[in-house]
């Protein structure tokens, strides 16, 4: 087992820095195991994915005004996952990275939540899920530019490998510590104490998605469907198009739940899948109150040069253990809900699609 030093025990010991997981991360070294899932696999039946109604019919406006009900009495929260590695952007934390009219990511998040606060008359309790990597900065942001109360709770770290088990690493000879994976989400809620309080107020709906998504907002019309489909989770998926790679709706053992992409066995057609996960959930706050035994992947990065092992979990892998449905939302448009932008040249991409989503979203 690698000799983790004091200082840097210190230094991640307030991130939930957990050797005991570092020591079982080094063993699974020495006995590698497959990805792919076991059992049988098939595409998702054709009432496993419910179509979410256009934005203008009658039942997408019978669903909105039962979900501001909900909004109104203090039922839903919202949790933005900003954590990570501060990598993709030059080293600058994208949740403060300008996107429009000078307003970052996240402002833009919780500017689309604080209209739809003022229109129910209340606030929306707000969470967002920070790292090591950039929880300082997302704190000092949310101070800086008034965002109101917003809770920021950071997700777990540990320490880079070498493909042998040893620590990796960096140039000047320091450990080189990651962000374990957003599959920390509901582990690292419960640790912060986030959970307990919004259940504690009354809380029984969260809202989650990516800060980069910025189509993916607190719809009153999706928390509604989500709690007429009857799931402990609705996971937003979108129609595919050529290029997009990541998890499906499947059914594993004929349970309906998210498949990551790497764990398809090489003989399954993915494209037999026409819709893929864009990791925005509605979760119910008392079903995610426990633990999960969610699994560690391994990984390898290319680190200056040199190949560094870690492991992460995914937050998807949540719907193998609670019932879970699935709502087909528009990719772009005025109702788009899938506008992820990972790197500067995407955003560049997006930007007119992004403010197109951000003035229909403001009306209410």
């Amino acid at each position: 087992m690698p000799t983790v030093d004091a200082a840097t025990r210190a230094a991640l010991a307030p991130y939930g820095f957990d050797e005991q997981a570092l020591e079982a991360f080094v063993a699974r070294l020495s006995r590698p195991v497959s990805n792919a899932v076991q059992g049988p696999l098939t595409p998702p039946a054709p009432d496993d994915v419910t179509r979410f109604p256009p934005l203008d019919s009658e039942r997408r406006a019978a669903l909105r005004a039962r979900g501001l009900e909900l909004v109104k009495a203090g039922r839903v929260g919202m949790v933005v996952l900003a954590g990570g590695m501060a990598t993709r952007f030059g080293g600058v934390v994208k949740a403060v990275v300008p996107v429009l009219g000078g307003q970052s990511f996240l402002q833009l998040k919780l500017a689309d939540l604080a209209a739809l606060a003022a229109h129910a008359g209340r606030a929306v309790p707000t969470m967002v899920m920070s790292s090591f990597a950039t929880h300082q900065r997302i704190v000092q942001h949310v101070q800086e530019a008034k965002l109101g109360p917003v809770e920021v709770f950071p997700q777990f770290v540990s320490l880079r490998l070498t493909p042998g088990g040893d620590l990796f690493r960096e140039a000047d000879g320091a450990s080189s510590p990651y962000a374990t994976g957003h599959g920390d989400l509901t582990f690292a809620l419960r640790r912060s104490g986030a959970l307990a309080r919004f259940r504690e107020g009354g809380g029984q709906y969260l809202v989650m998605s990516n800060v980069d998504n910025l189509g993916a907002t607190l719809d009153p019309a999706l928390l509604a469907l989500h709690v007429e489909l009857g799931g402990a989770i609705t996971a937003e998926v979108v129609r595919k198009e050529k290029g997009d790679k990541g998890g499906a709706p499947a059914r594993l053992a004929g349970t309906p739940q998210i498949i990551e992409g790497f764990r398809f066995p090489a003989a399954f057609d993915q494209d037999s899948i026409p819709v893929f996960n864009t990791n925005t959930f509605v979760l119910d706050a008392a079903a995610i109150d426990r633990d999960f035994e969610l699994p560690f992947y391994k990984v390898e990065k290319s680190v200056a040069g040199k190949t560094a092992v870690q492991f992460e979990r995914l937050v998807g892998e949540l719907t193998a253990f609670l019932p879970t449905r699935f709502v087909e939302v528009a990719r772009e448009g005025p109702d788009g809900r899938f506008l992820p932008a990972k790197d500067p040249e995407e955003l560049a991409r997006r930007l007119d699609a992004i403010a197109l989503v951000t003035r229909s979203r403001r009306s209410f």
